[in-house]
Order: structure tokens, then sequence, then C-alpha cells
């Protein structure tokens, strides 16, 4: 167990259980949802500590996911999970693509515009179906900048930690 919590990145969360045999339901953050399913071994934080657990099975139910965890066979055992966040390794994560990034890489990244103003710093970002938007907290409040390349974002260097935006203070 790496004891650094950026060693780790949230993908999911148990969200119930299913059925008496110890499978529990699964709220997916990966993109498609059933990614999440490609991982193995999953971490669900405890008492504070991250805990593996190995993914013996998995598959879509309806319109959710399901799944079943090594040593996790009865439904009072699944029980015990409800809420629990399901982490995976930065190692587990293929890497990011020519120009693309993972949302965690973004989360907490200051943002400036082409003024050199600064924005504040990205809190999360949302999916809304036409582009997902960065939510940006800021002395000026909460800004919602659609994450379009070259339009709005025009810059990103992980690097520095910031991004540059065609976005004014007062949008």
């Amino acid at each position: 167990m790496n004891p650094n919590p950026d060693h780790y990145v949230i993908v999911g969360r148990v969200a119930g259980v299913f059925g008496v045999r110890g499978w529990v339901k699964i709220r997916s953050d990966t993109e498609p949802h059933d990614n999440i399913l490609n991982y193995s071994p999953w971490y669900l934080r405890q008492d504070g500590n991250w805990v593996a657990y190995k993914l013996v099975d998995g598959r879509r139910h309806g319109k959710g996911l399901i799944a079943h965890l090594e040593s996790c066979d009865d439904r009072d055992v699944a029980a015990g999970l409800i809420g629990q966040d399901i982490a995976i390794t930065r190692e587990q994560m293929p890497p990011a693509g020519q120009g693309e990034f993972y949302w965690t890489d973004l989360t907490g990244l200051e943002v400036f515009n082409l003024e050199g103003e600064s924005l504040g710093k990205v809190d999360h970002l949302m999916e809304t179906g036409a582009n997902d938007v960065l939510v940006v907290r800021g002395e000026q409040g909460e800004c919602l900048i659609p994450y379009i390349l070259g339009r709005y974002i025009m810059d990103i260097d992980l690097d520095t930690g910031k991004i540059q935006v065609d976005w004014q203070l007062d949008y």
C-alpha cells in the first residue's frame, strides 16, 4: 500500500448490494462506464487506509454495473462496502494520448486568462453532454468554462500547473 494519496485515482463508488452472494452495485466515473471492470485490484478506503480487493467478476446489469470482489461472499460483507470510493493506482492507468488529459490531472491547476488574470483553480470537471466543463473556483467565485481545446482552453501545462483560457473574469 502506497501512503501517498496522490498515488490513487478514484474511479467509482460502491453504490449498493446485488443479491445474497456478496455482489455489489457500482457507480463508475470511467468513460465508458464499464471500463472500471478492466482494472484489478480495486482499492477501497476503509478507516482512512486503501485496502486492495481483487475483482473476481463484473458485468453490466440493466443500466448499471455489478461486481464480485474477492473475500466478499455474502450480502452482509457487501453491505459494509456501500458508499466506499473505488480507486486504482496511477500505474494501472494507461498513459494519456497526445493532447489528452485525465480529469484528475487537471483538478487543482491554476487557471489564467489571456490577460494573465487568475480565475482560480480547477475544482472539478463535469460532463454536460455537449462538452465537458471546467468548474473553476477563485476570489471572484465560481465560473464554468467549456472544455473546448483551441476555443476556450488555449494551453494546459501540467509541469507548471497552469491552464490558459480565453475567458474573462466577468463571464
